[in-house]
Formats: structure tokens, C-alpha cells, sequence
């Protein structure tokens, strides 16, 4: 067996020795053959120099250097497209995906199942705010994705090679792995587990403009139930506008005088000019999205390439 662990990294140097003082020791007692690929975003700190100073010491940690930062979504792509091993484990590398998770996931890989996901039973060191948000938007995701996202589960799994395979050849830009994960199937299991608040630093990621971003590629990138809500919300604007209308002209018919200005008026234009910007938003997004894949950009470019045999640093 032949393990690869892909971690993307932006200015990590705090958690980078304790990463790999603690994942390397496991991976000595469960496989020999493995590899640690950085996905490195570029850093303003000593990231990129300290692992290739752990290189000079251990020639299984690879590094991918982007040549542009790229977010943590596409680094981890870009860390499975070089991934050579017969199952990846993504994992970040705060340790709050717990490196002694391997051998769990490794056996239920040997069971069978192409995809273990580890599922947050708790979200320690984490904002309010950033709670929040992961809650209802897992619960929004799960009720309109066109496919099936497990809640409270990140980038943190395991992949078959098969499941590898399929997931880069993906043509999406958007990099919602995911989404991406549960689109290709295969044979799926849980593996549930409390997760620690990170070892060193603050995450380099915005924790709540992140998380939403995230969380509408899955909404935007899986389901087209946000247009059916346009349409659901313009034949409800439509019933209610015949409803006042039939209600004024029982009451015209009444003698009931209606006053200059009437304020009616004046929510109705608001709301449904609300609304209206609402759903050309909701049509924005995914004209956006078209957009991005009819240009076909490449998803990542590398900047610099260490461990690898054969480097293609061309059009991935």
C-alpha cells in the first residue's frame, strides 16, 4: 500500500514541526510507503523554507508551489492531481484533523470503502459566528444539493484511487471538493470524532466570508433549486398582487375611499423591486459560474515542484 497525504498550506510555520512530529510517527507504524504532499499557497512567512528544510531530513515530503495564492479549495485539488498513492488522506495541518484518525480511516479503507469521511461531533476553538453559519448552511445544502453532503464533515477524508481519479478529472472550477466527492459516489462510511481547536496561530482563511463562499459554491455548484425559488416566489408576488387587486375593488365597490398616497403602493414597489434584484443576484451567480468554466482557465499553475519524478507545470 502506498499512502499519500495531501495538505494544503498558507503561512503555517507555527504548525508545520508539531504537524509532522506527530503524522510521521503514525505513518511509520501503518505504512512505509507514503508520501506528505504540501499544496503550498505563497507565503509571506517561512512555510515553503521550513518544508524544504524537513525535505533535506525526510525525501517522502513533496511540495507544490502555486504560482499565484490560489485558496485552500483549489490547493487541495491541485494536491490530489499529484497524488500517486493508492488511497489520499486530505488533512489540514493546524491539527485540528487529528493525524491519529490514519489508521481508523486506513482499516475501513481495508474494508472497502472508497470515501471515510470524519464527521465533526463537536467544533472546538471555533467563533460563534463561524458555528452558525456551518450549521445552516449544512442544513440548506442537505435539503437542495443535487447530491447527498453529509453534515459537519470538511475537506478531512480519505479517497480511493479510483475516487481520486474521478474527482480531478472533473472539469469545475470551483474547487467545492465536497460536493465533488459526493457527485462521484462510490461506497461511503462516517468515522465520527471530537475536533480539537488548532495547535499554534489563527486560521489564515476568513472564518466567515470563507465559509460562506464555501458554502454557496455548494449551493450554486449542486443544485439549481435557487432559481426554482425565483420562479415559486414570482407566481406567489403574482397571487398576491390578484388578491390585493380583488380586495380594493370589493372595497372601491363599497364606497370605501381610498387616501392619496396610499402606502400600499409603496411596499409593493419596494418589495418586489426587492425581489427582483434578488433573483437577477441568484441568476448572476450562476451565469458567473458558466462563465468561469466556458473560459476553461487552467485550475492552478505551479510555481515550483519538489519530489516529484515527472512535473507537468503546464496547463492543470
Amino acid at each position: 500500500m502506498f499512502l499519500s497525504i495531501v495538505v494544503p498550506v498558507y503561512n503555517e510555520e507555527k504548525n508545520i514541526p508539531e504537524f509532522l512530529n506527530r503524522i510521521v510517527a503514525i505513518l511509520n507504524k501503518v505504512s512505509h510507503d507514503y508520501e506528505i504532499i504540501f499544496a503550498l499557497d505563497p507565503s509571506s512567512d517561512r512555510t515553503e523554507s521550513l518544508i524544504i528544510e524537513e525535505r533535506q531530513k525526510n525525501n517522502k515530503l513533496k511540495l507544490v508551489k502555486f504560482s499565484r495564492r490560489i485558496g485552500q479549495p483549489m490547493a487541495t485539488l491541485g494536491g490530489l492531481t499529484y497524488a500517486s498513492g493508492n488511497c489520499v488522506i486530505v488533512m489540514d495541518v493546524d491539527l485540528q484533523d487529528p493525524p491519529e484518525l490514519i489508521p481508523i480511516m486506513l482499516s475501513k479503507w481495508a474494508e472497502g470503502y472508497d470515501v471515510v469521511l470524519p464527521q465533526r461531533i463537536n467544533r472546538e476553538g471555533e467563533p460563534l459566528i463561524k458555528k452558525l453559519v456551518a450549521k445552516f448552511g449544512y442544513k440548506i445544502i442537505t435539503k437542495i444539493a443535487d447530491v447527498e453532503i453529509p453534515p459537519n464533515t470538511g475537506d478531512f477524508r480519505l479517497l480511493s484511487r479510483r475516487v481520486v481519479n474521478h474527482v480531478v478529472s472533473l472539469k469545475e472550477s470551483h474547487g467545492f471538493l465536497r460536493g465533488m466527492v459526493a457527485f462521484v459516489g462510490f461506497k461511503q462510511c462516517i468515522v465520527p470524532f471530537e475536533r480539537p481547536a488548532r495547535f499554534a496561530g489563527v486560521t489564515n482563511y476568513n472564518r466567515f466570508i470563507g465559509s460562506i463562499k464555501i458554502g454557496l459554491n455548494g449551493i450554486f455548484g449542486f443544485s439549481s433549486y435557487a432559481l426554482t425559488i425565483c420562479t415559486q416566489l414570482g407566481f406567489i408576488i403574482a397571487l398576491i398582487s390578484f388578491l390585493i387587486a380583488a380586495i380594493y375593488l370589493i372595497m372601491k365597490l363599497r364606497g370605501f375611499n381610498f387616501p392619496l398616497g396610499n402606502p400600499t403602493l409603496v411596499i409593493l414597489i419596494l418589495f418586489m423591486g426587492g425581489v427582483q434584484l434578488i433573483s437577477t443576484g441568484i441568476l448572476g451567480e450562476y451565469v458567473g459560474r458558466i462563465y468561469e468554466e466556458v473560459r476553461s482557465r487552467p485550475k492552478f499553475i505551479i510555481d515550483r515542484a519538489e519530489g516529484f519524478i515527472e512535473i507537468n507545470n503546464d496547463n492543470k
